[in-house]
């Protein structure tokens, strides 16, 4: 069983690391790939399901690193 959480922690980590760094402070998703915008606006379509995308997977980390610790 700590090896399943092990895995599972390992594979939120890297999702996590990866819909936070596709998200561009103050910017549209343009932004992290060299557009620019000086506008402010609502998260909408893709940038919306990064957002989102990045809490789920930040509680499911939490909550399988405590799960983990509780059965150590």
């Amino acid at each position: 069983m700590n090896q399943i959480l092990t895995i599972a922690q390992l594979v939120l980590s890297v999702l996590l690391i990866t819909t936070i760094l596709l998200q561009h402070r103050g910017t549209g998703l343009g932004g992290a790939f060299g557009g620019e915008s000086n506008t402010y606006r609502s998260k909408r379509g893709i940038e919306r399901f990064l957002f989102s995308s990045s809490v789920v997977l930040g509680v499911l980390f939490v909550a399988v690193a405590v799960w983990h610790l509780f059965l150590k």
